[in-house]
């Protein structure tokens, strides 16, 4: 099969061999595998930072982001059939997305929303898991609450499903941050009450809205770079969740207002098989539902042309500058 892939980390994207096509032996399903013909795929952050930082033996295929449908069943699945349209993220301890086919775990695949083309629906399952994971399985946060949810970095991926789910799904005030006047009226479009400038002191920005202090910050962006803000405007025993990865994080100041923290990472539940792990396709699936009912929408920033290497070191590129907004996808090999 064709793939794309990295044998070499640290690369610049501006070498061909940073991501360059090559083929590679058919994917064989384990027990509980779907082997997907893909049609569709997302890029990530977490696409470049393996690309840059992760050393290999042997050529990786990246990507944790795909559409497409199931070629093939291992003996054990009974959650999907060949013919399935499905969605997923995949597990990042195993080959990505980057290919003609790839394998996935049935207990972490959702059926494909019905309402969306293969692109759209690409832009999905990485956000979607990762924004519901932390709103409401490691914030729990109530549906009915009255309380603030402060997004920091809304714009991106994440930020735009996290900014449509605490929106449509609860009675929270959604507050997203964005510096550019495109982003801020991206985060606006997907039902953020109040948008604010991270490139100023976020007191301030929350003050100009009329909001003392939140209840939950979802921090997914630079979060060293706003902690003491972020410390700062937090209420006495909020929550706050954390997606990035900074390199020193002194939690300390969290203690005098009894702050918790929480750590999302999507792919904790396929990384351990934890017995949850199921939870994932259920995720899926509802929000499969969501979009079919309207109730959400995609994601898709930019539409980058066919899987092919040249379109995803563009894409690569895009990332590494910083001012992508929603998600980038490919379609077609």
């Amino acid at each position: 099969m064709k793939a794309i892939v990295y044998s070499q980390h640290g690369l610049p994207i501006t070498d061909e061999q940073a991501l360059y096509e090559t083929e590679l032996p058919m994917p064989v399903p384990g027990p509980h595998d779907l082997r997907v013909k893909i049609q569709a795929i997302a890029v990530n952050p977490v696409d470049m930072k393996v690309r840059q930082s992760a050393a290999v033996d042997e050529p990786c295929i990246l990507g944790w982001d795909a559409v497409g449908v199931v070629d093939a069943v291992g003996e054990a699945v009974t959650l999907f059939k060949p013919g399935d349209e499905v969605y997923y993220a995949g597990d990042i301890t195993r080959p990505g997305a980057y290919a003609e086919y790839g394998l996935v775990d049935e207990f972490i695949a959702g059926h494909k929303p019905a309402s969306l083309s293969v692109a759209d629906a690409a832009a999905l399952p990485l956000t979607s898991l990762t924004a519901w994971e932390l709103l409401f399985d490691r914030l729990n946060a109530a549906k009915d609450e009255q309380a603030a949810l402060l997004i920091i970095g809304a714009a991106g991926g994440v930020g735009t499903m996290l900014t449509q789910l605490a929106r449509k799904l609860t009675n929270l005030t959604v507050i997203g941050t964005a510096s550019r006047p495109e982003t801020a009226e991206w985060v606006k479009s997907f039902g953020a009450h109040h948008v604010i400038d991270h490139s100023r002191p976020l007191r301030e920005g929350l003050q100009e809205a009329g909001i003392e202090s939140v209840r939950y910050v979802a921090s997914l962006t630079h979060t060293e770079q706003h902690f003491a803000d972020i410390v700062d405007v937090l209420a006495p025993q909020g929550r706050f969740g954390v997606i990035d990865d900074p390199a020193i994080l002194d939690v300390m100041p969290l203690k005098k207002k009894a702050i918790s923290l929480h750590w999302e990472l999507m792919f904790t539940r396929s990384m351990f098989a934890t017995p949850d792990r199921i939870r994932q396709h259920e995720i899926l699936d509802h929000v499969s539902h969501l979009i079919d009912a309207g109730t959400l929408k995609t994601t898709v920033g930019e539409h980058y042309g066919a899987i092919n290497a040249a379109n995803l070191r563009r894409a690569h590129a895009m990332l590494e500058s910083g001012r992508a907004k929603g998600k980038i996808v490919l379609s077609g090999f």
